[in-house]
Protein backbone atom coordinates (compact mmCIF):
# COMPACT_ATOMS: atom_id res chain seq x y z
CA UNK A 1 0.00 0.00 0.00
CA UNK A 2 1.74 3.75 -0.89
CA UNK A 3 0.65 7.09 -0.23
CA UNK A 4 0.62 10.15 -1.58
CA UNK A 5 0.33 12.78 0.97
CA UNK A 6 0.55 16.64 -0.43
CA UNK A 7 1.12 19.10 2.43
CA UNK A 8 0.46 22.89 3.04
CA UNK A 9 1.48 23.39 -0.58
CA UNK A 10 1.21 26.31 -2.35
CA UNK A 11 3.25 27.63 -5.81
CA UNK A 12 3.99 30.25 -7.85
CA UNK A 13 5.78 32.21 -10.18
CA UNK A 14 8.23 35.12 -8.77
CA UNK A 15 5.84 36.76 -6.64
CA UNK A 16 2.66 35.88 -8.02
CA UNK A 17 1.21 32.66 -5.95
CA UNK A 18 -1.84 30.54 -7.98
CA UNK A 19 -2.25 27.69 -5.73
CA UNK A 20 -2.26 28.20 -2.14
CA UNK A 21 -1.74 25.50 0.72
CA UNK A 22 -3.25 22.81 -0.57
CA UNK A 23 -3.57 19.73 1.54
CA UNK A 24 -4.48 16.03 0.09
CA UNK A 25 -3.68 12.57 0.94
CA UNK A 26 -4.15 9.93 -1.48
CA UNK A 27 -3.51 6.30 -1.46
CA UNK A 28 -3.41 2.75 -3.76
CA UNK A 29 -6.60 2.48 -5.51
CA UNK A 30 -7.83 6.20 -4.90
CA UNK A 31 -9.38 7.94 -7.03
CA UNK A 32 -9.45 12.04 -6.00
CA UNK A 33 -11.37 14.64 -8.69
CA UNK A 34 -9.96 18.22 -9.22
CA UNK A 35 -12.72 20.22 -10.61
CA UNK A 36 -12.49 24.06 -11.06
CA UNK A 37 -13.60 27.38 -13.29
CA UNK A 38 -11.12 28.18 -15.90
CA UNK A 39 -7.65 30.23 -14.32
CA UNK A 40 -8.64 28.40 -11.18
CA UNK A 41 -4.71 27.09 -10.76
CA UNK A 42 -5.48 23.20 -11.50
CA UNK A 43 -2.54 22.77 -14.19
CA UNK A 44 -0.47 24.69 -12.31
CA UNK A 45 -1.09 21.83 -9.53
CA UNK A 46 -0.16 18.98 -11.75
CA UNK A 47 2.77 20.36 -12.93
CA UNK A 48 4.31 21.51 -9.54
CA UNK A 49 3.99 18.42 -7.90
CA UNK A 50 6.32 17.05 -11.12
CA UNK A 51 8.84 20.17 -10.26
CA UNK A 52 8.00 22.13 -13.42
CA UNK A 53 11.19 24.53 -13.35
CA UNK A 54 9.33 27.95 -13.55
CA UNK A 55 7.35 27.22 -10.41
CA UNK A 56 8.73 28.03 -6.54
CA UNK A 57 7.09 25.81 -4.11
CA UNK A 58 6.47 25.66 -0.57
CA UNK A 59 5.18 22.73 1.43
CA UNK A 60 6.06 19.46 0.92
CA UNK A 61 5.20 16.13 -0.88
CA UNK A 62 5.68 12.46 0.74
CA UNK A 63 5.58 9.89 -0.97
CA UNK A 64 5.25 6.54 1.05
CA UNK A 65 7.01 8.46 3.54
CA UNK A 66 9.62 10.07 1.85
CA UNK A 67 9.91 13.74 1.44
CA UNK A 68 10.61 13.93 -2.69
CA UNK A 69 9.16 17.88 -3.17
CA UNK A 70 12.73 18.91 -3.92
CA UNK A 71 13.74 16.01 -6.31
CA UNK A 72 13.93 16.72 -9.98
CA UNK A 73 11.35 15.57 -11.81
CA UNK A 74 13.00 12.26 -13.64
CA UNK A 75 13.34 10.85 -10.28
CA UNK A 76 9.75 11.54 -8.85
CA UNK A 77 9.14 9.50 -11.74
CA UNK A 78 11.57 6.76 -10.92
CA UNK A 79 9.79 6.55 -7.55
CA UNK A 80 6.20 5.93 -9.36
CA UNK A 81 4.79 9.52 -9.96
CA UNK A 82 3.51 9.97 -13.46
CA UNK A 83 1.94 13.26 -15.12
CA UNK A 84 -0.07 13.66 -18.29
CA UNK A 85 0.08 16.56 -19.96
CA UNK A 86 -2.83 18.78 -20.36
CA UNK A 87 -1.52 19.94 -24.12
CA UNK A 88 1.26 17.17 -25.04
CA UNK A 89 3.97 18.67 -27.10
CA UNK A 90 5.25 17.77 -30.54
CA UNK A 91 8.32 17.02 -31.03
CA UNK A 92 9.79 15.95 -34.46
CA UNK A 93 12.52 13.71 -35.58
CA UNK A 94 11.48 11.71 -31.74
CA UNK A 95 10.19 8.38 -32.40
CA UNK A 96 7.61 7.83 -29.87
CA UNK A 97 9.11 4.15 -29.49
CA UNK A 98 12.43 5.62 -28.82
CA UNK A 99 10.88 8.15 -26.39
CA UNK A 100 9.30 5.26 -24.64
CA UNK A 101 11.61 2.84 -24.22
CA UNK A 102 14.25 5.08 -22.76
CA UNK A 103 11.79 6.43 -20.46
CA UNK A 104 10.98 2.24 -19.67
CA UNK A 105 14.19 1.07 -19.29
CA UNK A 106 15.01 3.92 -16.79
CA UNK A 107 12.07 3.52 -14.97
CA UNK A 108 12.30 -0.30 -14.87
CA UNK A 109 15.35 -1.50 -14.10
CA UNK A 110 16.02 -4.83 -16.66
CA UNK A 111 13.68 -4.03 -18.56
CA UNK A 112 13.89 -5.02 -22.40
CA UNK A 113 12.42 -3.73 -25.69
CA UNK A 114 10.66 -7.81 -26.14
CA UNK A 115 9.05 -6.65 -23.48
CA UNK A 116 7.82 -3.22 -24.23
CA UNK A 117 6.63 -4.08 -27.18
CA UNK A 118 4.23 -6.54 -25.95
CA UNK A 119 2.79 -4.00 -23.28
CA UNK A 120 2.35 -1.33 -26.19
CA UNK A 121 0.65 -3.96 -28.08
CA UNK A 122 -1.73 -4.75 -25.56
CA UNK A 123 -2.27 -1.02 -24.52
CA UNK A 124 -3.05 0.43 -27.86
CA UNK A 125 -5.42 -2.37 -28.70
CA UNK A 126 -7.17 -1.13 -25.12
CA UNK A 127 -7.30 2.20 -26.65
CA UNK A 128 -8.60 1.42 -29.81
CA UNK A 129 -5.08 2.90 -31.95
CA UNK A 130 -3.36 1.37 -34.85
CA UNK A 131 0.06 -0.13 -34.33
CA UNK A 132 1.38 2.42 -36.28
CA UNK A 133 1.37 5.32 -33.98
CA UNK A 134 4.36 4.36 -32.66
CA UNK A 135 6.54 4.14 -34.96
CA UNK A 136 5.45 8.28 -35.52
CA UNK A 137 7.38 11.20 -34.01
CA UNK A 138 6.28 12.40 -30.58
CA UNK A 139 2.92 13.32 -30.79
CA UNK A 140 3.37 15.35 -34.29
CA UNK A 141 0.78 15.48 -36.56
CA UNK A 142 -1.26 13.60 -33.58
CA UNK A 143 -5.18 14.86 -33.34
CA UNK A 144 -6.28 15.85 -30.35
CA UNK A 145 -7.86 12.77 -29.20
CA UNK A 146 -4.58 10.76 -30.20
CA UNK A 147 -2.35 12.78 -28.01
CA UNK A 148 -4.88 12.54 -24.96
CA UNK A 149 -5.07 8.44 -25.44
CA UNK A 150 -1.25 8.05 -26.06
CA UNK A 151 -0.72 9.76 -22.74
CA UNK A 152 -2.67 6.99 -20.83
CA UNK A 153 -0.89 4.48 -23.03
CA UNK A 154 2.31 6.00 -21.48
CA UNK A 155 0.97 5.90 -18.44
CA UNK A 156 -0.21 2.06 -18.80
CA UNK A 157 2.84 0.66 -19.99
CA UNK A 158 4.97 2.66 -16.94
CA UNK A 159 2.82 1.82 -14.84
CA UNK A 160 3.14 3.74 -12.02
CA UNK A 161 2.01 4.01 -8.35
CA UNK A 162 0.11 7.85 -9.16
CA UNK A 163 -0.94 9.33 -11.75
CA UNK A 164 -1.89 12.93 -11.71
CA UNK A 165 -4.12 13.08 -15.49
CA UNK A 166 -4.93 16.96 -16.34
CA UNK A 167 -8.26 16.85 -18.31
CA UNK A 168 -7.72 13.32 -19.89
CA UNK A 169 -11.47 14.16 -21.12
CA UNK A 170 -11.07 17.25 -23.14
CA UNK A 171 -11.25 16.97 -26.93
CA UNK A 172 -12.73 13.46 -26.40
CA UNK A 173 -16.26 11.85 -28.08
CA UNK A 174 -18.65 10.23 -25.48
CA UNK A 175 -16.94 6.79 -26.77
CA UNK A 176 -13.06 7.69 -26.01
CA UNK A 177 -14.23 8.97 -22.76
CA UNK A 178 -16.17 5.96 -21.41
CA UNK A 179 -13.17 4.11 -22.71
CA UNK A 180 -10.44 6.05 -20.58
CA UNK A 181 -12.90 5.70 -17.37
CA UNK A 182 -12.88 1.94 -18.44
CA UNK A 183 -9.55 1.56 -18.51
CA UNK A 184 -8.82 3.98 -15.11
CA UNK A 185 -11.08 1.38 -13.42
CA UNK A 186 -9.44 -1.75 -14.08
CA UNK A 187 -6.07 0.03 -13.15
CA UNK A 188 -6.97 1.17 -9.71
CA UNK A 189 -9.10 -1.90 -9.22
CA UNK A 190 -6.22 -4.54 -10.42
CA UNK A 191 -2.77 -2.61 -9.84
CA UNK A 192 -3.94 -0.22 -7.12
CA UNK A 193 -3.34 2.66 -9.39
CA UNK A 194 -3.56 6.29 -7.54
CA UNK A 195 -5.05 8.98 -9.43
CA UNK A 196 -5.62 12.55 -9.36
CA UNK A 197 -7.59 13.40 -11.92
CA UNK A 198 -8.47 17.03 -13.42
CA UNK A 199 -11.25 17.97 -15.08
CA UNK A 200 -14.04 20.54 -15.70
CA UNK A 201 -16.96 18.49 -16.37
CA UNK A 202 -19.27 15.72 -14.81
CA UNK A 203 -18.97 13.22 -17.86
CA UNK A 204 -16.02 10.96 -17.10
CA UNK A 205 -17.16 11.27 -13.37
CA UNK A 206 -20.45 9.21 -14.22
CA UNK A 207 -18.33 6.50 -15.55
CA UNK A 208 -15.83 6.20 -12.56
CA UNK A 209 -16.58 5.94 -8.53
CA UNK A 210 -13.97 8.50 -7.02
CA UNK A 211 -13.16 8.26 -3.55
CA UNK A 212 -12.87 12.18 -3.19
CA UNK A 213 -14.13 15.36 -5.23
CA UNK A 214 -12.31 18.29 -4.86
CA UNK A 215 -13.30 22.00 -5.80
CA UNK A 216 -10.38 24.28 -6.44
CA UNK A 217 -10.88 28.28 -6.93
CA UNK A 218 -8.53 30.72 -7.18
CA UNK A 219 -6.00 28.39 -6.11
CA UNK A 220 -7.40 26.84 -3.16
CA UNK A 221 -9.63 24.15 -2.24
CA UNK A 222 -12.76 25.57 -1.14
CA UNK A 223 -14.79 22.41 -1.05
CA UNK A 224 -14.51 18.21 -0.49
CA UNK A 225 -16.62 15.54 -0.68
CA UNK A 226 -18.48 12.86 -2.66
CA UNK A 227 -19.74 12.27 -6.59
CA UNK A 228 -22.95 14.48 -5.57
CA UNK A 229 -20.43 17.57 -5.79
CA UNK A 230 -19.54 17.18 -9.46
CA UNK A 231 -23.21 16.50 -10.16
CA UNK A 232 -23.72 19.85 -8.31
CA UNK A 233 -21.46 21.82 -10.49
CA UNK A 234 -22.94 20.30 -13.87
CA UNK A 235 -26.41 21.31 -12.61
CA UNK A 236 -25.40 24.85 -11.03
CA UNK A 237 -21.48 25.74 -12.42
CA UNK A 238 -19.21 26.67 -9.64
CA UNK A 239 -21.18 30.09 -8.84
CA UNK A 240 -21.49 29.35 -5.34
CA UNK A 241 -17.94 27.87 -4.70
CA UNK A 242 -16.62 31.10 -6.22
CA UNK A 243 -18.18 33.38 -4.22
CA UNK A 244 -16.92 32.10 -0.88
Amino acid sequence: MSELIIKNFSAGINDNKIISEINLRIKSGEIHIIMGPNGSGKTTFAKAIMKYPKLKTTGNIILDRKDITRLSTDKKAKLGLFLQFQNPSEISDVKYINFLYNAYTSIKKGGNIENLEKEIEINLKKLDLKKEIIERDLNFGFSGGEKKKMEIMQMLTLNPKFAILDEPDSGLDVDAIKNIAEILNESIKKKKLGVILITHYNKIISYIKPDFVHVLVNGKIVASGKKDIAKEIEREGFGKYIKK
